[in-house]
């Protein structure tokens, strides 16, 4: 049985992975200043946030992050779930970019010196497209190539068979 991912998806998946597991490991053990640091960050771009703790807030974020690592980090996931999950994880945090002031320049997509740290979270999402892409659209392409060679296959028994046939009939014939 073949995994549900190709040696040029294990970069990317590995990359990215490692480095959001890494980041969810690391807020485990957040003390109060920093989950309340983080929630107050996510919460300015986020409003529904603020009703919920700041330690409630950190637990689950860290969580979530472990979770998007796990998926990218396991072979079995299959590409496009793990370029989904991984999208959707990259468009919150560029959402953080976009919406947090000061972040990028005023009419500008460019990053800002404080900016610079979290637009640089481009990448995972440019990582989640290309796995998403690549899981969905090249793995169509897979099957069709899959179902070509049942179909030769098929197609050279029939003509055995019927070489086989033909020689069958001269013989009678003779």
């Amino acid at each position: 049985m073949a995994l549900p991912i190709t040696l040029s998806e294990i970069g990317p998946r590995i990359s990215a992975g490692a480095f959001i597991l890494n980041s969810g490991l690391g807020k485990r053990a957040a003390d109060d200043q920093t989950a309340a640091g983080l929630h107050g960050f996510a919460s300015g771009s986020y409003p529904f946030l603020e009703d919920v703790e700041p330690q409630q807030f950190v637990r689950v974020l860290s969580t979530a992050e472990i979770a998007v690592g796990a998926a990218l980090l396991t072979p079995f996931v299959p590409t496009a779930l793990a370029g989904a999950v991984l999208t959707g994880f990259a468009g919150g945090l560029l959402g953080l970019y976009l919406r947090t002031p000061g972040m990028h320049k005023e009419g500008s997509l460019a990053p800002t010196e404080q900016g610079l740290s979290i637009a640089k979270d481009v990448w995972l999402l440019g990582i989640g497209v290309g796995l998403l892409t690549r899981g969905t659209v090249d793995r169509g392409d897979r099957k069709v190539s899959r179902a070509a060679r049942t179909l030769a296959k098929a197609n050279r028994k029939v003509s055995r068979a019927e070489r086989r046939a033909e020689r069958r009939a001269v013989r009678a014939a003779a």
